[in-house]
């Protein structure tokens, strides 16, 4: 009986052998891929990138500076307790700021903080670009990866018609072993293009800020081509939203702001001073008493401070008419760069492609019917599978030309 208790026990108590089977199948089955579109990827990146969250903290210190530029003077409070008549006095002095300046101040802090959300919008489309980068890149990854695939099953594919022919007794066993060469040569690209694929999305994981071993699936990647844009309207834009043009601009009125801030600071600060002298004996018991200072600006009046701006203004718009040059200039040669990556992309979708895949065609069934040798067939497997790279990069070069049109404007194009 007590032997039939413990082992009720020891079934109780120990976990159930399909469970831990389960869970071991579970553990060893890989996580599911998440569909991942461009559109997604962009969001991800705009809501968790360490990076850009740690841009937009740096509003809440130049709203902090508008805040301190609110502040009043504090006043003063005086107690004097004196061996001389009247014995004790107390009295309050408070300043005054007249002219505009607190206004001015704060208009100041206020241009401090639109300059600020000018770089973290620079920052916002600096991690676009990485994000539409790192992106394709790995969509490429995956379309390379699935291209030595393709290959493996071509090479595998001709080794068995090489077999079957030696078998027959139409070719040597050389051919066998060539055949077995370009097998093994495909599964180590092949290996080494999962490899690079898995680099690469961890490269947007680190973006997103995802796990590492976060799995996506491209949705319509790397097929999918840029809008048509136009060059009048590129340039036109990006007079506009171009992120050197709008600090400098930025700089250009916190400047303007700052002149008007030391002209206002010409006009002194009046101290009122009010209060009460105690204990005159013989004269007075309490007494009121009142007093009027300010600075008389006769030797400064911020005459250097207000060169300096002036010329600052000065520099700051021979810099802007400089930069809108310069950016008209690099937005013309990243619109060439666009153009020149779209007819190569159109060149091959439209020629290359179809020309390779049907040589290789051709060359395998000349090889099956005898009427080719194993070289041609190799020769023309590899061809194709280098077109197909270079179309891939095509497109990969394309999409990077795109995202470097896009900062540059400074302006999502699509």
């Amino acid at each position: 009986m007590k032997a039939i208790q413990t082992l009720c026990l020891v079934l109780l108590l120990a976990p159930p052998a399909w469970s831990q089977q389960n869970r071991r199948e579970a553990e060893a089955t890989p996580p599911q891929p998440r569909k991942l579109t461009l559109r997604t990827a962009l969001e991800l990146a705009n809501r968790q990138n360490l990076d850009l969250a740690a841009a937009r903290q740096r509003h809440g210190v130049t709203l902090a500076g508008v805040q301190i530029a609110r502040q009043l003077p504090n006043p003063i409070v005086n107690l004097a307790v004196l061996r001389d008549t009247p014995h004790e006095g107390l009295f309050f002095e408070q300043p005054f700021e007249i002219g505009g300046k607190r206004k001015r101040r704060i208009e100041l802090a206020r241009q401090q903080t639109s300059l600020t959300d000018v770089e973290i919008s620079a920052a916002e489309r600096q991690v676009r670009r990485k994000v539409r980068q790192a992106f394709y890149t790995a969509a490429a990854a995956r379309s390379q990866s699935a291209q030595r695939g393709q290959a493996l099953e071509l090479s595998r594919r001709l080794r068995a018609t090489a077999q079957a022919r030696f078998d027959a007794g139409d070719v040597p066993q050389l051919e066998v072993f060539q055949a077995e060469l370009e097998v093994a040569r495909a599964e180590t690209e092949l290996t080494v293009a999962q490899q690079r694929e898995k680099v690469a999305w961890s490269q947007l994981n680190a973006l997103l800020n995802e796990p590492p071993e976060m799995v996506w699936e491209p949705a319509g990647a790397m097929e999918e081509l840029p809008p048509a844009v136009t060059l009048a309207d590129l340039t036109r834009r990006a007079q506009e939203s171009n992120a050197e043009l709008q600090h400098l601009a930025q700089e250009e009125r916190i400047e303007q702001g700052r002149r008007a801030l030391l002209r206002a600071e010409r006009i002194p600060t009046v101290n009122l001073q009010f209060g009460t002298d105690f204990n005159a004996p013989h004269d007075f018991r309490v007494g009121p008493r009142s007093q009027l200072s300010l600075a008389v600006p006769i030797f400064s009046r911020n005459q250097g401070e207000l060169a300096q701006a002036q010329a600052t203004l000065g520099m700051l718009a021979g810099q802007l008419a400089a930069t809108r040059r310069a950016v008209a200039s690099r937005v013309e040669a990243s619109y060439l760069e666009f153009v020149a990556r779209r007819t190569q992309v159109e060149l091959f979708r439209g020629t290359l492609l179809s020309a390779g895949r049907r040589l290789q065609s051709l060359a395998e069934e000349s090889y099956k019917a005898g009427k080719a040798s194993i070289l041609t067939v190799l020769d023309a497997q590899r061809n194709v599978q280098q077109i197909e790279r270079d179309y891939v990069d095509s497109l990969l070069g394309l999409q990077a030309a795109f995202a470097e049109l896009e900062e540059t404007v400074g302006a999502a194009l699509d």
